[in-house]
């Protein structure tokens, strides 16, 4: 759904005029903001299918720090891969990646390991890697990423929409007190009962996450 779709959505349960824009009126503009504030809920409760996304970082021989172009800083990463090498690379604690390029003498080989290390000017979350590459390497981040709060009226959300809707309108009814007859304490039940079945459905796409063992 667009950004004008969801707002207007939520316009008609609180018993609300249509707009043509979501900047139309000072009241459109606050539900838009309840949208936003919904839709972050919605997108951090779980690792959404829609939201899932392989990032690719191509090496430079002796550069081990890499931006990934698009990140931001609302990523998860699900694995990393050196596709070059054909493996997968393990995480390593900033600890670990500073006594191994500061402490020690770092060689040039394959990237084994990475690292997060802040982000550039961008917002976008930067890796380093190691050791170094001595060549051309690909790597693949497969990560899930989170997007940016909408902002013009086309702009698109991808997760499921009913929970946002329903989770805004709730902020929208406790916002202003009252909504003919539905609670906002009500409304705020209804909102956590759909995130949940949508987040059922959707982990049904991959029911390997959803399993806990003990190692």
């Amino acid at each position: 759904m667009t950004y004008l779709q969801l707002v207007n959505s939520v316009l008609r349960r609180l018993r609300e005029e249509e707009v043509s824009t979501v900047g139309q009126t000072s009241y459109s503009k606050l539900v838009g903001e309840f949208i936003n504030d919904a839709k972050r809920t919605v997108e951090d409760t779980w690792d959404w299918s829609a939201l899932r996304s392989t990032l690719t970082v191509t090496t430079t021989p002796d550069v081990f720090n890499y931006n990934l172009t698009g990140s931001q800083d609302r990523i998860k990463v699900l694995d990393v891969v050196n596709d070059t090498s054909d493996w997968f690379m393990e995480y390593r604690a900033a600890h670990w990646m500073t006594a191994a390029y500061l402490i020690e003498t770092p060689p040039l080989g394959a990237p084994q390991f990475y690292s997060w290390n802040g982000i550039d000017t961008n917002g976008d979350s930067a890796v380093d890697v190691y050791p170094a590459p001595n060549g051309v390497y690909n790597l693949y981040f497969n990560v899930v990423l989170r997007t940016a709060d909408l902002a013009e009226d086309t702009d698109r959300m991808f997760i499921p929409s009913s929970p946002v809707i329903q989770l805004a309108t709730a902020l929208g009814a406790r916002e202003r007190g009252e909504t003919g007859g539905t609670s906002a304490s009500e409304l705020f039940s209804l909102a956590g009962r759909t995130l949940s079945d949508a987040v059922a459905l959707d982990a049904a796409k991959h029911p390997e996450e959803t399993i806990w063992t003990t190692v």
